[in-house]
């Protein structure tokens, strides 16, 4: 359906006109202003979601500097904005005329029919041949959602039998069966078509997928927009059609209270760290019509040649956005995050390597090989048994005490490999054996083994900080507290390295000698050292110097980059959490770390006295009153709106990436989502649109939208439909369709 402008005496709508039409806001009180600008007596009684859904304003009703256009085909309004400009008089030429779009002046009583007509009512029906056309759009689009909420791709893997010309991609088969069960708008439009023609080319397909993922994605911005502050997060980089892309997701709290985490788009992975910034500022600000000064937090989860690269856009963007506080992400174990930045080569092959042991152990088989590898070397151990034999059966290459299981496990591991490649001729594949072969033999290396124990030593230091912030609100914040004793004690060891990497050395040795490996120095030092004619170099010197003290030294300047002191102090407000502040009994003092979000609070100048009375609520509360333990518990609160700077606080605090995702059944966290899409969905078969379409499945669409959409942006698609249908496609990965062949009757 058309949009049609919801003010008095203005006629216009979306298909007769290049304006812009913007809806209703979500914000109740921004709501009724503009209600109250436009006079429509009939408008008054309606929520602020039914208005938001059914109504909107064309641009000629705004002043010309609140509107915005950001592209070609992308026109927002400022927060601001205010409906100011009106015709409220022209009515009065022609008394006797009947008008539906009540203007108050004229009328006290409220006409209870012209409440209850939905929004079509109000304007001038559609032509037949309009409505055809919309309602035919409107099917396309229903099997596209369809097609993306059930994860089932445009084509199939394989093509159907040639006797079935109607079924050879999965779009048309759905279409096919629409018509099958009664679709007059799709029999109408293909009745006359012959039996071997696909019914849209694939540009026309791209084309409805683009609105699809257009109108989901605005519904995520519009909410975004309402929350105001928001926190920007970057996962693993994904493949599609063998590019690199970069999924972004934002974290909000919604008008609801409830914290968010959705997808908005894979971006491009660059080569370049400044192109990359100035394209995720584009996309941004620039498409989507957020404001980076509203950015609260960013993290960014990098694994391998990556790493350093987006370590090199965070502090761009924390030099550029200062509010924009660089945070590890709550989904991602400190110490994996910790090992995974640091950025040299022998760490990086203990990260690749455990993601290689990770995905080789998925196998049943190969686990069940693992499990006898263990119990062959824990016979007089039967507790350490069962413990590692549990460890096998979860995820534990991504906890937080990764490295003391490595060691636990490395024995077991190469035995694993090893009877895998001798014996396992008839029980595994080839790609398997060649797996275990490639795996065993980067495991059975002495460089490897004393990075791994240096790793596992050094991350002792944080590995209860890195637990503690993913816990309970409480745990988070004694966390930020104890930041100061996990420097010190890393300090500690630089300053006494000697006695610390001798001790460490020797459990390498012994771990090493365990498994009847070699203690050496790398090929590659020693091929340097003798061509550069040096003195030989002691094994254990060399790994002090090029393993050990680097490893320390970046583990301490990557703690100190990502918990500064405007983090700490935000972490700190963690305090206005009821049950952090009976912990420390009532003694807090959030007025010290408010000055970090002192621009996002309502009432800065009422901070003190109303964080005086927040206090004085839940000291003096009743004895049967259990005090909220998460920020999720306190804004869910009814008398939370009474304190509008503690509630502004909490918002913020609940949307920054590195506190945990509390979440239910309906609100999963959109980097899980897209996980079990990467999980669930062949290479082969993963489209950008598509993901982003099943990810946000559960994002609310509206059909309507989506055909008013698509008849703006595409509107000589429609002159042609009405006089005859393309019916010839090519597989969506062409952009050129084959011309169509003529109608047959």
């Amino acid at each position: 359906m058309p949009n049609f402008c919801a003010a008095p005496n203005c006629t216009r709508k979306s298909t007769q006109s290049d304006l812009a039409f913007f809806r209703f806001p979500r914000d109740p009180e921004r709501c009724r202003m503009w209600v109250e600008n436009c006079r429509r007596a009939d408008l008054e009684a309606k929520t602020s979601d039914q208005l938001n859904k059914h109504y909107r304003l064309c641009a000629k009703h705004f002043d010309p500097a609140m509107v915005c256009k950001t592209s070609p085909y992308r026109t927002v309004l400022k927060d601001i904005a205010i409906p100011t400009m009106f015709d409220l008089t022209s009515h009065l030429k022609n008394p006797h005329n009947r008008h539906r779009k009540q203007i108050k002046e004229l009328s006290s009583k409220k006409d209870s029919t012209a409440e209850d007509s939905p929004p079509a009512d109000d304007e001038p029906q559609l032509s037949p041949e309009e409505k055809e056309f919309r309602d035919y759009l409107r099917c396309l689009f229903e099997v596209v959602v369809l097609l993306g909420k059930q994860n089932i791709p445009l084509t199939p893997d394989r093509l159907l039998d040639a006797s079935e010309p109607d079924c050879n991609s999965n779009f048309q088969a759905l279409l096919h069966y629409h018509m099958n069960a009664g679709d007059t708008a799709l029999r109408k439009r293909f009745e006359g078509m012959p039996v071997n023609a696909q019914y849209l080319s694939a540009t026309q397909q791209s084309q409805l997928l683009e609105v699809c993922e257009n109108t989901v994605r605005e519904e995520i911005l519009m909410e975004v927009r309402d929350s105001r502050s928001f926190s920007l997060v970057t996962g693993d980089l994904v493949e599609f059609d063998g590019g690199k892309y970069l999924p972004l997701f934002l974290r909000f709290v919604d008008q609801r209270n409830l914290p968010r985490e959705e997808l908005l788009d894979f971006l491009p992975f660059e080569e370049s760290e400044s192109v990359l910034v100035e394209k995720l500022e584009d996309h941004l600000t620039g498409r989507w019509g957020l404001s980076m000064e509203d950015c609260r937090g960013h993290a960014h989860k990098a694994t391998g040649t990556s790493t350093t690269k987006m370590k090199a856009v965070a502090a761009m963007l924390t030099e550029k956005y200062p509010l924009a506080l660089h945070m590890p992400c709550s989904t991602t174990a400190l110490n994996v995050h910790l090992a995974n930045s640091l950025p040299f080569p022998n760490v990086q092959i203990v990260m690749e390597t455990l993601r290689k042991i990770q995905v080789f152990f998925d196998r049943p088989s190969t686990r069940g090989e693992l499990e006898k590898s263990i119990a062959t070397l824990f016979q007089g151990n039967e507790d350490k048994e069962n413990v590692l034999k549990q460890v096998c059966h979860t995820i534990w290459t991504d906890q937080h005490n990764v490295f003391d299981l490595m060691v636990d496990l490395l024995e077991s591991l190469v035995l694993c490999m090893d009877n895998i490649r001798h014996n396992g001729g008839t029980t595994f594949t080839d790609t398997v054996i060649a797996d275990s072969y490639s795996i065993s033999e980067i495991l059975a290396d002495f460089e490897l083994i004393v990075t791994i124990v240096i790793l596992k030593n050094t991350l002792t230091y944080t590995r209860a900080f890195g637990r503690n912030l993913q816990g309970e609100t409480l745990e988070v914040f004694f966390a930020a507290n104890s930041l100061t004793a996990v420097l010190h004690s890393l300090n500690e060891v630089i300053d006494n390295i000697d006695v610390y990497h001798e001790f460490w050395f020797e459990e390498a040795v012994s771990l090493a000698a365990e498994m009847d490996i070699p203690v050496a120095v790398p090929r590659l030092f020693l091929r340097k050292q003798r061509s550069a004619d040096m003195g030989e170099t002691q094994v254990e010197a060399y790994y002090k110097e090029y393993v050990t003290i680097p490893v320390i030294r970046g583990v301490i300047q990557e703690v100190e980059e990502m918990f500064s002191e405007t983090n700490l102090k935000a972490l700190k407000c963690l305090s206005l959490v009821p049950a952090v502040m009976g912990q420390m009994k009532f003694n807090t003092s959030e007025e010290n770390s408010a000055d970090v979000y002192r621009q996002d609070l309502p009432s800065p100048d009422t901070l003190p006295a109303e964080l005086h009375c927040w206090r004085i609520k839940w000291k003096h509360r009743g004895k049967e009153v259990r005090l909220p333990t998460t920020i999720h518990e306190t804004l869910q609160l009814p008398d939370v709106k009474f304190f509008p700077n503690v509630n502004s606080f909490l918002r913020v605090l609940s949307a920054l990436p590195v506190l945990r995702f509390d979440y239910d059944s309906e609100a999963v966290p959109a980097s899980r989502r897209l996980q079990a899409y990467l999980d669930a969905t062949a290479a082969a078969q993963r489209t950008r649109s598509m993901a982003v379409l099943h990810i946000n499945a559960r994002v609310k669409h509206d059909l309507d939208v989506m055909v008013d959409q698509y008849c703006r942006l595409y509107p000589e698609d429609e002159t042609e439909a009405e006089t005859e249908p393309v019916v010839e496609a090519e597989p969506m990965e062409e952009d050129t369709p084959t011309p169509a062949p003529t109608k047959t009757t």
